[in-house]
């Protein structure tokens, strides 16, 4: 349907998870097949889920893999903020990721509402 390369929100969401990738390596070993996983799998769902819908035949599938994205966005939040409260994310370094997501997430769903609307 389109190139996802071409979509600021995948670029934004492809840092977000290199950036994710890159404060849990601090993680502690213990969580390495839980918390550590869990992160990792939701944020890199994020732009997966973007470029799998772009991929698709029609508006539907695309808004569908959209949603899922965005689901895929609210999961990682969670799990930053459990980062943080377990004391494995730095309070500066949650604010800064945690305003990626929300700028994501507005985006995600900018861009929904205008795959659902365009008559083709």
């Amino acid at each position: 349907m389109q190139n996802y390369k071409e979509l600021k929100v995948w670029a934004k969401a492809h840092q977000l998870t290199l950036f994710v990738y890159q404060v849990s390596k601090g993680y502690p070993k213990d969580e390495m097949y839980s918390l550590t996983s869990q992160l990792r799998r939701a944020a890199s769902s994020i732009p997966a889920n973007i470029a799998e819908g772009c991929g698709k035949n029609s508006r539907s599938d695309l808004a569908n893999f959209l949603n899922i994205a965005l689901g895929s966005a609210n999961e990682t939040e969670y799990f930053l903020l459990l980062s943080k409260d377990l004391g494995y994310l730095a309070d500066a370094e949650h604010v800064k990721i945690n305003e990626a997501i929300n700028e994501i997430k507005a985006m995600l769903i900018s861009l929904i509402n205008k795959v659902r609307t365009v008559k083709t």
